[in-house]
């Protein structure tokens, strides 16, 4: 079994009837449970209990499912890997001695291990789709406005969206008709997509299917990702479904823009945990200052630290045009791209990682390598799409997994075509 999978397994009880009645789900750590502790795997929120469901929750327990516990991840979203977490490591179960990839690591190792039914993740960058590959699961990142974010421990708003991990894409797609949806407590979900029923999409038809590939995302792939992912696109072919090449010149900048803005955001959406609004205090004493200071330095962990200070550092005076405006522009750029390739494909393939999981502590000394295995899935982020990551085989005995992208509010397409390698 996995170790140091749940932060808490405290449980809640969903209606006895209902699409999901009976299944168990692991909630990733970062979404609220009323009366059970949220605590971001930070330090800073290690007794936070929240006095209210997150919308999502709230439509899990509609649907009949039960909350299994709280799932572990990387410290308010911030990793790859799961290893920033206060509370210790997730190993892979799918393959013990390396990461599950994150940052919502905790909830597919739960999936893979059979320690819950389905789980919730939170994908900001690729934090869905990452463990759901590295852990050989099923994995969805929605369009950003599909499923409500009330209730969700913000990183960076314009970015995230809460999305299923599950065994099959079939369930992946259950859980994703449960929670999807306008909210009035979330000003930015939307109407489209409220009429689809995801599951009934998983039905493997992919004939007549135009599978774009874009090159640049092959480019620096291990070889045997490379491999396995050309293994899947034949599989598809021989059912019907057709590829070609295409650009997207701009993603070469994606990981940069995306860092910059996702960590802007951060250092403004952090900053209400100073111990005295929410998180950590220490029972300091002192001027304000100097307690705010030693209450976030107690409660915050390295990698959470980094990415606040580059954050103010971009935002800052002098500075707000040279990166975070640069950025922005970059991102509408990556937009643009994608749209263009989508409008001769029906969706775009790519390898979902590229490279397989890093064994556990591989990457903790070297943070810009872990940033740079984000450059497969941050460009979706980016571009507001949808996307889903499948299994596609295993390299040196390692999963991988394949990443499927549509056009906004297009996961019916993305489902269907990822059902044909399920």
């Amino acid at each position: 079994m996995s170790e140091n999978i749940f932060i808490t397994e405290e449980s809640a009880t969903g209606d006895d009837d209902g699409p999901l009645a009976g299944k168990t789900v692991a909630v990733k750590d970062n979404i609220s449970t009323k009366g059970i502790r949220t605590t971001c795997g930070s330090a800073m929120l290690a007794e936070y209990v929240p006095p209210y469901d997150a919308t999502v929750v709230e439509r899990l327990k509609d649907a009949g499912a039960d909350v299994a516990g709280k799932a572990n991840m990387d410290e308010f979203g911030m990793g790859t890997t799961t290893e920033t977490s206060a509370f210790g490591a997730t190993d892979n179960p799918a393959a013990p001695g390396h990461v599950p990839g994150g940052s919502s690591g905790g909830s597919a190792a739960a999936v893979a291990a059979g320690e819950a039914d389905l789980a919730l993740g939170s994908d900001t960058g690729g934090s869905v789709r990452c463990p759901a590959a590295f852990c050989g699961v099923v994995g969805i990142k929605p369009t950003y406005g599909l499923v409500s974010r009330y209730g969700l421990v913000a990183y960076a708003n314009s970015l995230e969206q809460i999305g299923p991990l599950a065994p099959t894409v079939e369930e992946a797609a259950e859980l994703l008709d449960a929670i999807s949806g306008p909210d009035p407590n979330d000003a930015t979900t939307r109407e489209e997509g409220a009429e689809s029923d995801y599951a009934a999409a998983a039905d493997g038809d992919v004939d007549g299917l135009e599978i774009g590939v874009p090159t640049e995302l092959l480019d620096g792939a291990d070889e045997g990702v490379v491999e396995q992912f050309w293994s899947a696109i034949d599989d598809l072919e021989a059912q019907g479904a057709s590829y070609h090449e295409v650009s997207l010149p701009s993603v070469e900048h994606a990981v940069e823009a995306y860092y910059v803005i996702a960590m802007s955001e951060a250092s403004s959406n952090l900053a209400r945990f100073d111990g005295v609004r929410y998180g950590h205090s220490g029972g300091f004493e002192g001027n304000w200052n100097e307690a705010f200071s030693k209450a976030r330095r107690e409660g915050f962990g390295d990698e959470v630290k980094r990415r606040i200070l580059l954050g103010t550092y971009a935002l800052s005076a002098g500075y707000h045009d040279k990166y975070y405006k640069k950025a922005q522009d970059a991102r509408a750029w990556v937009k643009q791209d994608f749209d263009e390739a989508l409008a001769d494909a029906d969706v775009l393939a790519s390898p979902t990682m590229p490279i397989p999981p890093f064994e556990l502590g591989e990457s903790l000394d070297d943070p810009l390598k872990m940033y740079l295995a984000d450059a497969n899935t941050t460009p979706v982020n980016l571009a507001d799409l949808p996307a889903i990551s499948v299994p596609a085989g295993e390299t040196d005995g390692l999963p991988v997994g394949l990443q499927l992208i549509g056009p906004a509010f297009g996961e019916e397409t993305i489902v269907r075509a990822a059902s044909a390698l399920d």
